[in-house]
């Protein structure tokens, strides 16, 4: 599963080997509310087809309308704003008289698409310099920390995954948090030992490492980006991973398993000296409480808490796993003592 910025840049780069004119744009900034953020890019071309998305629906209607009424006449890019009066806000279904920036962008065989979609494929993370005056392009390695920056000379995008994911276990379930999380633009990582499991275990854009999941953690050199999660149920494989992951600045360790069985890992984890405050950064059992139950659905749930850590959402009591099962036993027990 491709990310959607990605599938962005390959339709935009077919329809150039096509032969067909078609527009790149991207979301600049933004005031106020706003439906999709910034860097987010969409597709146009000549023919009217879309790819992508800057709004959620309202400015691409007016966007496809220009191109099928006036096709694609740009030759250098162009900067545009929409939603500037309370009436445009309205007209085009911005919330709140929100505000948003956009870099519609004519592109070419210089645009660079196919070069920048082959970096990408080796999971670069790559600065795209535009030149705004002649459209030029350029390309460069960007650091994990570069943002989108607009000056009245040049735009610079980053593309490519900046948030990375371990996975401890070449499972079924792996498959499926591998495989969304490449679609949500991260570097995944699959780590496992085990022969038995690694063989035939692919997914597209992931890369499957044989080694211990401890030496890989360290390895790695896992920063506030990373993500670990340890899904083997082998206390031999995922009580050394977290046992590193913990003492590192990830921004998300989880592992999978019943509340007793989690709450076993943390007293072995304690022996190898891991500290109460090094322990209150592991998420176990693992995800939000969706009544999951299948490989897929406990891959979502997975997700949906690692999304909210990342953005620094606070959850509400009870919407993890752990906190809704122990409600749940505390409820069921009081019914049958008839409290």
């Amino acid at each position: 599963m491709d990310s959607v910025d990605l599938e962005v840049l390959k339709s935009c780069d077919a329809w150039i080997r096509s032969g067909l004119r078609c527009e790149l744009v991207t979301v600049i900034k933004t005031w106020g509310s706003s439906p999709r953020p910034e860097g987010s890019m969409l597709g146009i071309c000549e023919d009217g087809r879309v790819i992508g998305s800057v709004s959620g629906g309202c400015i691409e209607d007016d966007l496809i309308a220009r191109v099928q009424q006036h096709g694609i006449t740009r030759i250098v890019p162009e900067i545009v704003t929409y939603g500037i009066t309370a009436d445009e806000a309205h007209r085009f279904g911005l919330p709140c008289g929100g505000t948003i920036q956009l870099a519609i962008e004519p592109l070419t065989d210089r645009s660079r698409i196919g070069e920048l979609l082959d970096r990408l494929a080796g999971h670069e993370l790559t600065a795209r310099t535009v030149d705004l005056a002649s459209g030029d392009v350029t390309l460069a390695k960007a650091d994990a920390n570069a943002q989108l920056m607009l000056t009245s000379e040049r735009l610079i995008t980053v593309h490519g995954p900046r948030w990375r994911l371990l996975i401890i276990g070449a499972g079924q379930l792996s498959r499926f948090l591998a495989g969304i999380a490449v679609g949500m633009d991260y570097q995944v990582t699959v780590c496992d030992p085990r022969e038995e499991y690694r063989v035939g275990w692919q997914v597209d854009g992931v890369q499957v490492v044989h080694a211990m999941p401890d030496d890989l953690v360290l390895e790695m050199q896992l920063d506030s980006r990373s993500a670990v999660v340890a899904l083997t149920h082998d206390p031999k494989l995922d009580d050394l991973a977290l046992m590193e992951a913990l003492k590192t600045e990830a921004f998300y360790v989880g592992a999978i398993g019943s509340r007793l069985n989690n709450a076993k890992r943390r007293e072995r984890l304690k022996q190898f000296d891991v500290s109460d405050a090094q322990l209150a950064k592991l998420h176990g059992p693992v995800g939000l409480y969706i009544g999951s139950k299948t490989p897929a659905e406990i891959a979502i749930s997975i997700l949906a808490e690692m999304t909210a850590v990342k953005n620094k959402v606070q959850l509400p009591a009870g919407t993890r796993v752990e906190e809704a099962k122990l409600l749940a036993a505390q409820l069921a027990s009081e019914a049958y003592c008839g409290v």
